[in-house]
């Protein structure tokens, strides 16, 4: 099945971008390179092509309760304009998918999905749907999507595209016309930066690319430093800290799984997950020196493999050797030594928190 290609596809081309297969889609893994974009997140601005996530609307008289049903997050009597991280579950408690709901108004949400799962996502809550009186639409073909991130994501908003960001906090969003265009612009992020998120139809956002491209303080940036600035301030990637596998409670994400709700999809398996603790669960691992650690490799301790690393690299913000593993939970305290295979020798390495980096703002 050849790859997909978003609306930015000729414009990556353009702008020398190395592309690479991700998620169904031909995708940008860098420009000027993977160390130079992270740098650039983290200390100016970025912009991202992520056209290739999912748009869900759920629109119906029982849209709220259907939401409630399928998302271990609580939208109760949720303002307008606000916006929830969470995940779908399996009734084992494993993994859909973990993804953003959006309250667009009364009866009516907007859900961003990982760009992989769409068509599995798509079934499932349409299949989910069957009790209730909803619509669930997959959006993903009308929408494009840009990510504006860094300290100065918001002047570059307002300076590129006449877009105001003040008045949003983080994880609000609000409907606006932009060049005569009605779009979505929202304060999330997924890389540990201030930053912004533009949706629209495909002619706007190639518009609203060329219009970014033209700033100087912006820099083109890949999915490759998309990793880098997620991971190291402990966000998790589907298919690596999320699974049907991996349940939130696992991947240390139960702040998001509202146990008090009535019911949803899973919170039995989860509940007592909580209640009796894990088996596995994802931990920070930072090495003594500086090989780096790859998805795969095998976590020991006293040459017994007690994991598997789930994402690993030399950080850039903090040039130390670290990753992410899923290993057994009798190991997984902070503090514990583990060694990690590389190249079929042990590398010694601790237990820390799976935050590697923290952001020191200005007052």
């Amino acid at each position: 099945m050849s790859e997909k290609k978003t609306c930015l596809y000729d414009k990556h081309l353009a702008a020398g971008a190395k592309m690479v297969p991700f998620g169904g889609f031909e995708m940008p893994i860098q420009y000027s390179g993977i160390t130079e974009e992270h740098n650039a997140v983290r200390l100016a601005c970025g912009i991202f092509d992520v056209s290739h996530m999912g748009e869900v609307e759920v629109m119906g008289a029982d849209a709220e309760r259907y939401v409630q049903h399928i998302f271990t997050n609580d939208v109760t009597d949720a303002p307008i304009g606000k916006i929830y991280y969470g995940m779908m579950l399996y009734p084992d408690g494993g993994t859909v998918d973990d993804l953003l709901v959006y309250k667009m108004g009364d009866n009516h949400f907007f859900l961003v999905i990982n760009a992989a799962n769409i068509d599995k996502d798509v079934e499932w809550m349409q299949t989910q749907a069957a009790e209730f009186d909803v619509k669930v639409e997959n959006k993903s073909d009308y929408y494009g999507q840009i990510a504006i991130q860094g300290p100065k994501a918001e002047a570059v908003l307002a300076r590129a595209l006449g877009l105001s960001g003040e008045d949003l906090a983080f994880y609000t969003f609000k409907v606006a016309v932009a060049a005569g265009v009605t779009v979505i612009v929202s304060r999330t992020g997924y890389t540990g930066e201030d930053g912004f998120e533009i949706y629209g139809d495909h002619d706007y956002i190639r518009h609203a690319w060329d219009a970014l491209m033209a700033d100087e303080e912006v820099l083109p940036c890949g999915l490759g430093c998309r990793d880098t600035l997620r991971f190291e301030v402990g966000l998790p990637l589907y298919g690596n800290e999320l699974s049907a596998e991996i349940s939130p409670i696992m991947a240390g994400l139960g702040i998001f799984v509202k146990l008090d709700k009535a019911e949803f999809i899973g919170k039995e398996a989860v509940a007592q997950q909580k209640a009796e603790g894990v088996a596995r669960k994802i931990v920070g691992i930072e090495l003594a020196d500086h090989a780096i650690p790859r998805h795969g490799y095998e976590v020991m301790s006293d040459g017994k493999v007690v994991g598997t690393v789930t994402t690993g690299y030399k950080s850039i913000s903090t040039g130390k050797s670290v990753c992410m593993a899923l290993v057994d939970a009798e190991v997984g305290k902070l503090g514990t030594t583990l060694q990690v295979m590389i190249h079929r020798k042990p590398h010694d390495g601790t237990v820390v928190k799976k935050r590697f980096f923290e952001k020191h703002y200005k007052k």
